[in-house]
């Protein structure tokens, strides 16, 4: 009867689940670190690091239609058409990973003239500040395309490193490269 009983509860105990021992320190094999394997701990990457990034601009001068144009982040363009009465100022706020991409266009149209500042503050911090004078023009300069823009910080063509590069247009027969028409 006594190896009857030993028989059933050594089954039995085959059927239950063990316990673990929960404790931090207790002692078990598998706790133990084998002697010159070094133990390494895997972590989750940390999310990038996010800056607040902040748009100044002021005209001081007649400007009408002026045009802000500006990365809303490390990928997307945004513009705005604020009244940019002399002393007023035009601010806008975003959050950028990749604060060496930001950057802005300040435009107004060219019949007028006006002193152009921009400021492009990172984390609070000044990193960017221009200014041009834009003097008025009866017509528009046929060799300066871009008279009248203030550029401030990064260009906004530039794509960010993870995006792909614009495919350059194709020379046509007859034209060099850079003066082949847009289809």
């Amino acid at each position: 009867m006594a190896a009857a009983t030993t028989a059933v509860l050594l089954f039995a105990n085959q059927l239950l689940p063990a316990s673990a021992s929960a404790e931090p320190g207790a002692d078990s094999e598998v706790d133990q670190p084998q002697s010159g394997q070094p133990q390494t701990e895997l972590a989750e990457p940390a999310p990038p690091l996010l800056h607040n990034v902040t748009y100044r601009v002021r005209a001081d001068g007649t400007s009408r239609r002026a045009v802000v144009a500006y990365k809303a982040d490390d990928q997307n363009i945004n513009s705005e058409q604020p009244n940019l009465l002399p002393g007023q100022t035009f601010e806008v706020n975003t959050v950028m990973a990749d604060p060496n991409l930001a950057g802005l266009e300040l435009s107004i149209d060219w019949p007028y003239g006006s002193n152009l500042h921009c400021e492009i503050l990172v984390d609070e911090q000044v990193t960017v500040q221009a200014d041009q004078f834009i003097a008025p023009r009866l017509l528009r300069p046929k060799d300066d395309p871009l008279y009248g823009v203030l550029h401030c910080g990064a260009p906004l063509d530039n794509p960010s490193a993870g995006a792909p590069a614009p495919a350059a247009v194709p020379a046509l027969p007859g034209y060099p490269a850079e003066q082949a028409p847009q289809t």
